[in-house]
C-alpha cells in the first residue's frame, strides 16, 4: 500500500482534472468528492476512478462545464437532465436545487438524469443533513448492466445504489449502500491489488461464485483500464432475492420514471454511462414534527446502539459510524492506496503533464 496525504492527493487530482480540460472549481470539485470518497472508506467510488474518467473524457462520455437543464418544474417537483457533464457537477446542482424547493416547500422530489458517474451518493445525503433536510435517493447506472437478477447468471442491472439520511442531533445517520453485493470498483480496486472480494460476490456463466476480478472484467493487465464488458460474468446482488428487488425498484425509479434509461437492453447509440437519481427531500420543520422525530429518533437509535453486542470489544454501529471513524483516522495517517491504483494515478498524471 502507498499511503499520500488527503490533501495532496486531493491536490494532484485537482490539477489532473484541470489538465484534462476542467475549470479550477470543477477540477477541485470532482478531486474534493473522489478524494472524499477514499476518506470515508469507500475506495470504490474514489481516486481509483480517475483513470477511467479521463478516458471517458477523451471518448466524449462525459462533458466539463456543463450544467442541469429543468425539463419539467412542477414547484415540489422537478426533472433535470445532466446533459452528461460531470456527474459531481451536475447531481450537486440537483441536490442544492432539491433542498432550496424542499426548504421552500417542506418537500421536493428531484427526477436527474443523463448525470456522469455521479460519486458516492452518501456524499449528496450529508449536504441535505446539513441543511436539516432528510433524504431518500433510488440511484441506476443506464447502459450499465453489471449484477445478476436472483436465481441467474446474465446481468441485468447496474449496481444501483439506495440511500438515506437522516439528520439527528449529534448523531447524523446515513445508509447508504449498492445493491449489488459489492460496487463494481470494489471490483476494480481488488483487481489492482487492494482489498480481496469476497469469494461469493460474482457469478460465472457456469453458476460458479467467485471472488475473482477476471470473471467482471476478463483478461487484462497491471496498466490496462478495467472494462466491466471484458468478462464473462457478474456481479451479485446482496441478500439474495430481497436486494435482487430493491435493484430492480432503483432501476425502474431512477431510470424509467426519471426517462434516463435503465441499465438494458442496450442499444447500438447509447456511448457510455450515465447515472440517473430520484431524490425525495423531506424537511421536518415543516412537517411539525421536528421535535418529536429529533427526540424520538434520537432515543430510539441510542437504545439501538445499546443492544449488547455479541463482542464486548465491538460495539454496535450505526449507519454512517464507519465511514466517520475512517475519515478521522485516513485525515491524520494518509490516504492508503494499493500500488497499481497509486501506478495508474501516476501515469494518468505523467500523461497530461502533472507532476506527482
Amino acid at each position: 500500500m502507498q499511503l499520500v496525504a488527503a490533501g495532496a492527493l486531493e491536490s494532484m487530482v485537482r490539477d489532473i482534472f484541470v489538465a484534462a480540460g476542467c475549470d479550477d472549481e470543477e477540477g477541485g470539485r470532482i478531486a474534493r468528492e473522489l478524494v472524499g470518497a477514499n476518506l470515508t472508506g469507500h475506495d470504490s467510488h474514489g481516486v481509483v476512478r480517475v483513470p477511467i474518467y479521463v478516458d471517458w473524457m477523451r471518448s466524449g462520455y462525459v462533458h466539463p462545464g456543463r450544467d442541469v437543464q429543468v425539463v419539467t418544474d412542477g414547484g415540489a417537483f422537478v426533472v433535470l437532465d445532466g446533459q452528461l457533464g460531470f456527474g459531481q457537477t451536475v447531481a450537486s446542482q440537483a441536490v442544492e436545487l432539491g433542498i432550496e424547493r424542499a426548504r421552500d416547500h417542506g418537500t421536493c422530489i428531484v427526477a436527474l438524469r443523463g448525470a456522469g458517474h455521479i460519486g458516492r451518493v452518501g456524499a449528496y445525503a450529508e449536504t441535505a443533513i446539513a441543511a436539516g433536510l432528510i433524504s431518500i435517493h433510488f440511484v441506476n447506472v443506464a447502459g450499465s448492466p453489471l449484477v445478476a437478477p436472483f436465481g441467474a447468471v446474465e446481468r441485468r442491472f447496474s449496481t444501483a445504489p439506495f440511500t438515506i439520511g437522516l439528520p439527528l442531533p449529534q448523531r447524523p445517520v446515513v445508509l447508504d449502500f449498492a445493491t449489488s453485493l459489492v460496487a463494481e470498483g470494489k471490483v476494480q480496486v481488488a483487481s489492482y491489488g487492494g482489498k480481496p472480494l469476497p469469494p461469493d460476490a460474482l457469478i460465472g456463466p457456469d453458476g460458479q461464485r467467485s471472488g475473482d476480478p477476471h470473471v467482471l472484467y476478463g483478461e487484462y493487465t497491471s496498466t490496462d483500464l478495467r472494462s466491466p464488458g471484458g468478462g464473462p460474468g457478474a456481479i451479485r446482488a446482496f441478500g439474495e432475492h430481497k436486494g435482487s428487488g430493491l435493484a430492480l425498484m432503483c432501476e425502474l425509479l431512477a431510470g424509467a420514471l426519471t426517462g434516463g434509461g435503465c441499465a438494458g437492453p442496450l442499444d447500438g447509440d447509447r456511448r457510455g454511462i450515465a447515472n440517473g437519481m430520484l431524490s425525495v427531500y423531506l424537511s421536518p420543520a415543516h412537517f411539525g414534527t421536528q421535535a418529536e422525530f429529533e427526540r424520538i429518533g434520537r432515543e430510539y437509535l441510542d437504545w439501538v446502539l445499546g443492544a449488547r453486542p455479541i463482542d464486548p470489544g465491538l460495539p454496535v454501529l450505526a449507519p454512517g459510524d464507519p465511514e466517520a471513524r475512517t475519515r478521522a483516522a485516513r485525515l491524520a495517517e494518509g490516504v492508503p492506496l494499493p500500488v497499481d491504483t497509486w501506478a495508474a494515478l501516476r501515469r494518468t498524471a505523467a500523461g497530461l503533464g502533472v507532476p506527482a
